[in-house]
């Protein structure tokens, strides 16, 4: 088997990842998995890995350096190291990395996680102060029928 890079060698570096559930195997010779820092986990481009081999080097290509004013951190710190330098990272290379989060998560907003128990907790009161608005709606509308029904799921849930 041929190594991807320089088509020429055989290949000895077999990479393999999953993208949007979707596998990827790159094949490379000795020389190009040294040369693109496989033996060295901080030296093989992010770009490289999630956007196919080369795309490193195409980018860097493509314009003028831009560095982030508050840490002088570049593209190519970045693309190296897969790392932002500071908060000020996100702003300053928000064009590049919204397609790029969005590629390598579900999203672009940090939702964070929530303990089961505390969850829990917030549904049920989320539930409750809609029980009560609808109750007060419902007495306000002299709709005493759904009133009576929505006091009795208030009770029930402040009983829980």
């Amino acid at each position: 088997m041929h190594c991807d890079v320089c088509k020429t060698n055989q290949a000895t570096v077999f990479l393999t990842q999953i993208v949007d559930g979707k596998m990827q195997k790159v094949n490379l010779c000795e020389a190009c998995s040294k040369e693109k820092g496989v033996t060295d986990p901080t030296g093989f481009a992010l770009a490289d890995l999630l956007l196919g081999l080369g795309a490193a080097q195409e980018m860097e290509r493509g314009g003028t350096v831009q560095k982030c004013p508050a840490c002088g951190f570049s593209q190519a710190d970045f693309k190296k190291t897969g790392r932002l330098g500071c908060a000020t990272c996100y702003t300053t290379f928000a064009d590049g990395l919204a397609a790029l989060l969005k590629g390598m998560h579900k999203g672009t907003d940090h939702v964070g996680k929530v303990p089961a128990r505390l969850a829990k907790s917030i549904e049920r009161e989320v539930q409750l102060k809609t029980l009560q608005r609808d109750l007060k709606k419902a007495v306000a509308s002299e709709d005493y029928e759904s009133a009576a029904t929505l006091r009795d799921q208030i009770r029930h849930l402040d009983v829980d």
